[in-house]
């Protein structure tokens, strides 16, 4: 009896802790728009059954006859509900979105909705023969951005090609911090920008800054100043802003400002640096220009090396953010998952209040009439009103606003440090104009009186602190007095060429003990692996 007692609560036991019923989630997704003057509002909203709490959601598109990813995510409800609110940047489309709920693991997707965009009916101001193509992804205005890189071999662009693919503006490198990378802009600048509005495209260009090396905040506006300068010089040259213009961009996506010698980088400017140098460049050429200049960058730059500051949302946003494609109305760049990019430009709603969207740097470049193998590609937020809003406003320079010829400059070696042969001979040199500015362009060097008799050549290196200011590093310069000068010399024509005479006095250095060097064993020779390239383009879109 007793043991028929114990089989049967063993039974029971087995019974009551077996497996479970495995439970079938589903999942629904509904879509609804709120018409806009330009942008709809589109909530997505759904629910899983049984009910659930804090299920994940994630949303995907259907591109191109695949599911892919997109940033739009939510969580449930205590009561297994959802709902995600976006804006639709695009201007026309139609696309199918599913929603996909996790469950230990275990995916559960909804069936697809299919989004049609659409955008309340607007009377345009413009002529029906000013209206501008609308040919990009999401039926939006396409764009690229070249420089010096889209011309390999000095070859030309085809602008004319790229005209018939959709593009309707152009985006051109016109100058740069630094001065080699500048004289091949501005080689480039005049032949692009002529050939693109003759095939029918608007044109703006950019300037690539370098930071400053400077934590006084007199000196990064000083040097924010002297760039804009040297960008609204090269404006005039080009003409100045014609109604077939785009505004001037800053390129400000590095805030390394001292490398060590591997080539990394030994020193960062600071989030208040950068935007003192942001929103100095920006404002300065503003006022000269009367318009509004654009500011490039990415995300996490914006949001990691700068801070907020409501003078910067004011001018536009050029960003760059791949991976995601335009194509889909409800993209957005600047978000990420699990939340967003906090910047300047990031509204209340977690989205970057962007105008221009770089959305690849991988654009089939033979398609649109460019040398090489990639061309940056980019879209505009907005239509053909808005486009020629943005670019309202002439300006013409008048003579004084052209880049000056040979003008004056003044040279003051502030110190010079030498000592012995083993050791670098370094000078810090300011170089100044006429009215006590920072010279714009150029460099300096050490030249000595006689180099035919020198028995070999030392080494020399000229590192840009701020603008107008370097340190000149000599090395390898043998012992006794050097006769010579410091030259500062320009390969723009900007400023003339000033030199001060130095003396320097080397003194001998101590002379190191030969190390015995052990003979060495041979080695076996060993074929290296082959290493696979890296495919930079992955996972970007090649339109």
């Amino acid at each position: 009896m007793k043991r028929s007692l114990l089989a049967g609560i063993l039974l029971l036991n087995c019974v009551l802790v077996g497996p479970a019923q495995a439970t079938t989630y589903k999942v629904t997704l509904a879509i609804s728009q709120s018409l806009a003057d330009v942008e709809s509002t589109v909530t997505l909203s759904g629910a899983i059954a049984p009910i659930k709490k804090s299920v994940p959601i994630s949303i995907q598109v259907k591109l191109n006859g695949k599911w892919l990813p997109t940033f739009l995510a939510s969580k449930t409800s205590s009561t297994g509900k959802w709902k995600i609110v976006a804006k639709a940047t695009a201007l026309d489309a139609e696309v199918a979105y599913r929603a996909v709920a996790k469950v230990l693991k275990k995916s559960y997707i909804s069936p697809a909705v299919t989004l049609a965009v659409q955008q309340r009916s607007q009377i345009s101001e413009l002529e029906p023969q000013t209206l501008i193509e609308q040919a990009g992804p999401g039926t939006r205005i396409a764009g690229i951005d070249i420089s010096k890189w889209q011309h390999p071999n000095d070859r030309l662009i085809d602008f004319a090609k790229m005209y018939k693919a959709g593009v309707r503006f152009v985006m051109i490198k016109a100058s740069d911090t630094r001065d080699l990378s500048d004289a091949l802009a501005n080689k480039w600048v005049r032949v692009d920008a002529i050939a693109a509005k003759s095939a029918g495209l608007y044109t703006g260009f950019y300037h690539y800054a370098t930071l400053p090396d400077s934590t006084y905040a007199a000196v990064i506006v000083k040097d924010a100043q002297t760039q804009a300068q040297k960008a609204i010089w090269r404006l005039a040259s080009i003409g100045g802003y014609t109604t077939r213009d785009l505004s001037y961009a800053l390129d400000l996506e590095n805030n390394c400002v001292r490398t060590s010698s591997n080539g990394s980088c030994a020193k960062y400017a600071s989030r208040n640096a950068v935007t003192l140098f942001a929103k100095t460049w920006l404002t300065t050429f503003a006022e000269k220009t009367g318009r509004k200049p654009i500011l490039y960058s990415y995300s996490q730059f914006l949001e990691n090396a700068m801070t907020r500051d409501p003078a910067l949302a004011q001018f536009p946003l050029w960003i760059a953010h791949y991976s995601i494609n335009p194509a889909d109305p409800l993209a957005q760049p600047g978000k990420k998952v699990g939340g967003c990019y906090v910047h300047s430009w990031t509204s209340a709603n977690c989205q970057s209040e962007w105008t221009i969207w770089q959305y690849s740097s991988c654009g089939i470049a033979g398609k649109y009439g460019v040398p090489g193998s990639r061309v940056d590609l980019n879209v505009f937020r907005g239509t053909s009103d808005s486009f020629l809003n943005l670019i309202k406003g002439t300006w013409t320079p008048e003579a004084a606003d052209m880049m000056p010829v040979g003008e004056t400059s003044t040279m003051q070696i502030l110190s010079t440090q030498s000592s012995a042969s083993n050791k670098p001979l370094i000078f810090s040199v300011n170089v100044t104009r006429p009215s006590g500015d920072p010279v714009v362009t150029g460099t300096v060097k050490f030249v000595v009186e006689q180099p035919a008799l020198l028995p070999y050549k030392f080494t020399q290196t000229a590192l840009r602190s701020t603008s107008g200011s370097w340190t000149l590093t000599v090395k390898n310069l043998a012992a006794g007095i050097w006769n010579g000068s410091v030259l500062f010399t320009d390969i723009s024509g900007t400023h003339g060429d000033v030199a001060t005479p130095v003396i320097i006095s080397i003194a001998p250095g101590p002379t190191p003990s030969p190390t015995p060097q052990p003979t060495p064993s041979p080695k076996p020779v060993t074929t290296p692996k082959p290493v696979a390239p890296v495919d930079t383009c992955k996972n970007q879109i090649r339109n």
